[in-house]
């Protein structure tokens, strides 16, 4: 069964998110440290939380692996990506992993 983690960076009153480093430099990182175990990347940027409500996310990024095992692999790596966070984001990542059903 494929399986997920999803990667999302709350917006709060003091949080900051510098999207250009986020694309330009952070992503490469994710992809040169855990891209051969990933099966596909979609990375969302947050305009709303619906009409007229502003959104809670900076951006969502979606990494879907074959399976448990490649996602285990990937993970076991993870560590140069988690550790870059500080250079675009003051907020606290909040993970989500799980079972893609659909």
């Amino acid at each position: 069964m494929s399986m997920s983690i999803q990667v999302m960076y709350p917006i709060s009153g003091t949080t900051t998110f510098d999207y250009d480093y986020y694309f330009s430099k952070h992503m490469k990182i994710v992809g040169e440290t855990l891209g051969e175990h990933i099966q596909s990347t979609l990375v969302t940027k947050g305009i709303a939380g619906g009409p007229d409500v502003p959104a809670g996310y900076y951006a969502i990024a979606t990494m879907v692996f074959e399976d448990q095992s490649a996602m285990d692999l990937a993970l076991s790596k993870v560590s140069a990506a988690l550790s870059d966070v500080p250079n675009f984001t003051n907020t606290e990542p909040v993970m989500l992993v799980g079972e893609v059903v659909s």
